[in-house]
């Protein structure tokens, strides 16, 4: 072999025996995660935000997601106006409106679900009183005492609808505050002639003997939950806004259809509520619009009968403008497009 190719090949051997001597590049490090504190209270209805977390669809959006637990009402508006959490996921009741009226720094700014028969916040009574014939229908619960988890919340007007399915109306009862939760007891104690119960904890109590169903086909196509973000959060990350309303919209396409009764969702909801999955894939389920669409009516009647209830701290009717914005939803449908259900 000439002396030049002797020479070329003994350099191109040296080269190649050298590249492994430099290191590879590092692989490129995701962001951080930033973390956002969101008010719930651990009940089926708000599974869609259980269903983020655990599919990581949050921290695709880069959001690391701290759950705080409230029974809800005025506690929930407080906390997110003082700065202590970015994120609620709760009810449209009195709180809500007495809080924009007062100026507190929030907007709703998506639905989280609506009721549709039968609902998956059914009006139960005890087994024992419905047995003994004490209790069979609604109209036998005039002049008793009734519980709704929160006193001027969303579940008043679910309470008013089924009372007004049986003939009776809200001043023909005793309305009291009871913690879904603590519902089953209160009714085998007798402090409660009947109460509204969430799902699935109404699914259990019923395989326990405990509770039967009064009604469950009060309320079609109301939507009386919503996600609602701080004002601080909306102008510091609004983008990061735009990330939770998408992560929050992919869980909710989910659960769309028959979603509740898969496996895995039904033991993501276990894991929060602590109602087992078994239990939780024969529960009532809720609905959850997959474009997150808002009907503005709704909260004009929900306004309304808060009105009539002496819930409301002030006198002019709010207009929706006042406390809705729908812009995270948009930005959220142009990264997502629109959702078309399964064939």
């Amino acid at each position: 072999m000439p002396m030049r190719h002797r020479v070329l090949l003994a350099i191109a051997v040296t080269v190649i025996a050298g590249a492994g001597a430099f290191p590879a590049p590092a692989p490129a490090q995701a962001p951080p995660l930033t973390r956002i504190r969101v008010v719930h209270v651990p009940v089926l209805i708000f599974a869609p935000l259980y269903v983020a977390i655990e599919r990581g669809y949050f921290r695709q959006q880069g959001l690391e997601v701290e759950l705080i637990g409230t029974p809800g009402g005025v506690s929930s508006f407080v906390v997110l106006a003082s700065g202590r959490s970015e994120v609620v996921i709760g009810g449209l009741g009195a709180a809500l409106f007495n809080a924009v009226a007062r100026g507190l720094d929030f907007k709703v700014v998506g639905p989280v679900h609506m009721e549709r028969p039968p609902v998956s916040t059914p009006l139960v009574a005890s087994k024992k009183a419905y047995d003994s014939g004490e209790i069979r229908k609604v109209s036998d619960l005039r002049g008793k005492k009734v519980s709704v988890n929160v006193l001027g919340s969303a579940t008043e007007f679910w309470l008013q609808a089924a009372l007004h399915k049986g003939g009776l109306t809200m001043e023909d009862v005793e309305v009291i505050g009871v913690n879904f939760p603590d519902v089953p007891a209160a009714l085998a104690n007798g402090a409660i002639a009947a109460g509204l119960l969430g799902e699935p904890l109404a699914t259990l109590a019923e395989d326990r003997g405990q509770i039967v169903r009064l009604s469950d086909d009060f309320i079609d196509g109301v939507q009386v939950t919503a996600v609602y973000y701080s004002g601080e959060f909306i102008r510091r990350d609004p983008n990061l806004a735009v990330g939770f309303m998408v992560a929050f919209l992919k869980a909710a396409r989910d659960l769309y259809g028959n979603g509740y009764k898969r496996t895995d969702v039904a033991k993501i909801v276990e894991k929060y509520t602590g109602v087992p999955a078994t239990v939780v894939r024969r529960a009532s389920p809720p609905f959850h619009e997959p474009n997150g669409k808002m009907n503005f009516n709704d909260f004009k009647r929900l306004q309304d009968f808060f009105k009539k209830r002496g819930s409301l701290t002030y006198d002019k009717p709010l207009p929706p403008g006042a406390y809705i914005d729908t812009s995270f939803v948009r930005q959220a449908l142009q990264i997502l497009g629109p959702f078309k259900p399964p064939r």
